[in-house]
């Protein structure tokens, strides 16, 4: 994943999206940190992992990064003509589909071996 043409801003936001969904605090600790180092606000981060962005192109990026976890036979060429018509080329939705592996990967991982953040709860939300 090191070749993507996805920004790291919003490849960011994509994780966040998917670890919001899987659940995974440890995950979602690590991808606030990244996307601050980034550049993301806050606001971007909140955005991303409710499945939207301000952005409508990165939103609907976002939008099929959850469909190909959560629902992936269910996706269809209008899913996809979708997305392109936002502009994304075929190479940036492709590569879609290996930040949402990824992301399950290591979550799914975490979860299953109990690895939690250092700080806050077991979902990871963030503890004053």
């Amino acid at each position: 994943m090191k070749r993507v043409k996805i920004p790291r801003a919003l490849s960011e936001k994509l994780s966040l999206a998917v670890q919001e969904w899987t659940g995974c605090g440890t995950c979602r600790a690590s991808h606030r940190e990244a996307g601050r180092e980034a550049g993301l606000s806050e606001t971007d981060m909140e955005l991303a992992r409710q499945g939207t962005s301000t952005d409508p192109r990165e939103a609907a990026l976002i939008g099929l990064a959850l469909r190909v976890l959560a629902e992936p036979g269910a996706l269809t060429d209008e899913d996809v003509a979708e997305v392109r018509a936002h502009g994304w080329s075929d190479r940036v939705i492709a590569e879609v589909v290996g930040v949402v592996a990824l992301n399950l990967l290591t979550g799914a991982f975490n979860l299953l071996a109990g690895i939690q953040p250092e700080s806050g709860d077991r979902a990871g939300r963030d503890v004053p």
